[in-house]
């Protein structure tokens, strides 16, 4: 069972965060290459955290039946990247993108899987709240959904 629209809600939601874990893992290989020191160090944490957090979801879509969605040849991810400080602003999209991806899980019926989620949409935010340097409202929400639900 792949990736596809006729699937459960749950694992098109496991699906969809494994993809932006996938991208994370690939992204944090490339801002490492722009890194030194102790942010170096923190984009090693973080990419370990995305392998261990893939990890789990590729469990999580076995135990359903689902065949986990392989990683991408290569990502694009619309910024270039040449110095540490472009490497800074990708590690904090990834860590955003995840975000987004995990809050499909907090808004599913399965307690466990609503766990999980929201575990990690706080473990996503706080990176990218670390590489940013500040917090924000509503992490993993584009500023489009916010206006929204505000006019919702």
């Amino acid at each position: 069972m792949g990736a596809g629209a006729g699937q459960p809600a749950e694992v098109r939601a496991l699906q969809a965060a494994l993809a932006a874990e996938q991208a994370a893992i690939y992204g944090y290989g490339v801002a490492g290459a722009h890194l030194a020191g102790a942010a170096l160090g923190t984009a090693t944490t973080d990419w370990t955290a995305h392998e261990r957090a893939a990890d789990r979801l590729r469990a999580e879509l076995q135990a359903r039946g689902a065949t986990p969605a392989p990683s991408a040849v290569a990502y694009h991810f619309a910024r270039q990247v040449s110095t540490s400080r472009q490497a800074v602003a990708l590690a904090e999209l990834l860590e955003e993108r995840v975000t987004s991806a995990y809050l499909g899980l907090v808004a599913l019926p399965d307690t466990g899987l609503r766990m999980l989620g929201a575990r990690q949409v706080r473990a996503a935010a706080l990176r990218a709240a670390a590489w940013r340097g500040t917090t924000v409202a509503f992490p993993g929400l584009t500023t489009q959904a916010l206006a929204r639900a505000q006019r919702g």
